[in-house]
């Protein structure tokens, strides 16, 4: 190993206290060859929870985009992998925000199952007007909601 590469943590990541919090089942579709989720659908995993995090905030995802023609799409990912998740796993995922910005915010996730970490996730989303697709400040409701989930 490299002086630049570290070893992966052994040490379970904690999420914060407010950290919003919703599950997934975890399907035969989910897997690869070699019985474990196929590394991309953790993105897809994460961003369930991001529509879920707005759902839980009575917010849902459809009415952010449909009617309140806000769109968050994702400007900086940065995934970690720590263990495997299999069919028949239950995923655990903790959302909270890392940091609100005028225009765009980061998103922290973390997975688990039977209380093992299984991929971590920074994500930084920019708020969008989705009829012209471009930057706009993120409204207030959005940045009380985010603030509700922010850690330090």
């Amino acid at each position: 190993m490299s002086e630049k590469t570290a070893a992966p943590s052994k040490t379970p990541l904690t999420p914060p206290k407010n950290a919003f919090v919703t599950t997934m089942p975890i399907r035969f579709g989910h897997e690869d060859h070699a019985r474990i989720v196929y590394f991309p659908r953790f993105l897809h995993f994460f961003h369930c929870a991001f529509e879920d995090f707005f759902a839980g905030h009575g917010r849902p995802y459809r009415q952010v985009l449909d009617e309140d023609k806000l769109g968050w799409p994702a400007v900086h990912v940065d995934v970690d992998f720590h263990s495997p998740l299999r069919f028949g796993d239950t995923f655990e995922i903790f959302v909270w925000v890392e940091r609100i910005g005028t225009k765009s915010a980061s998103f922290r996730y973390l997975g688990r199952t039977e209380g093992r970490d299984v991929a971590s996730a920074a994500i930084t989303v920019a708020c969008v007007d989705m009829d012209s697709f471009r930057g706009k400040a993120i409204p207030e409701p959005y940045r009380e909601m985010f603030a509700s989930r922010l850690t330090d």
